[in-house]
């Protein structure tokens, strides 16, 4: 199994749910987690933290499970691309819900092929706006939403775990 490496990205959680998010991350990883929470300026009663792993492909992708869906959590999961195996990034907001895309080695969003003439058929036939639909196909909704708690939170600091294999 290819192994890589990722950061978790807590944008905003409420103090109650600090530890269910140590839980859920440790139990993928295989580890104890310990974060070392911060409030979030941007959001009042929040906190965040960042979380650096080492662990085998598709850990980014159990991390944005076990976390999605959770009011008031806003977090980003990426995945470095190793031997064989593409990047992810995964974004969550409560209003927007889950963001997945590809990155390639320079952490470029990579869109399918079929999404993107997806698009363009949605876009011919009247039923969308193509530069939206790009957009959407890119993230860019969520990035607008989360970009004043990625602000909020330069110069925090990051714990590095790695998962025993």
């Amino acid at each position: 199994m290819a192994t890589t490496r990722g950061v978790l990205y807590v944008h905003t959680v409420p103090s109650a749910l600090c530890p269910h998010v140590e839980w859920a991350a440790g139990g993928i990883l295989g580890v104890q987690v310990k974060l070392d929470w911060t409030p979030q300026p941007a959001a009042q009663g929040s906190y965040r933290a960042e979380l650096s792993w080492q662990a085998e492909a598709g850990t980014a992708a159990k991390l944005a499970s076990a976390l999605r869906g959770w009011q008031k959590l806003r977090f980003e999961v990426t995945e470095e691309p190793s031997n064989g195996v593409e990047g992810e990034r995964y974004s969550f907001t409560p209003t927007l819900g889950v963001f997945h895309a590809t990155t390639g080695v320079h952490g470029d969003i990579m869109v399918p092929e079929d999404r993107l003439k997806a698009a363009m058929l949605k876009a011919a036939s009247g039923q969308a706006d193509l530069t939206e639909e790009v957009e959407r196909l890119l993230g860019r909704p969520w990035d607008d939403e989360l970009e004043p708690f990625r602000y909020a939170g330069d110069g925090a600091p990051v714990r590095w775990l790695h998962q025993v294999v």
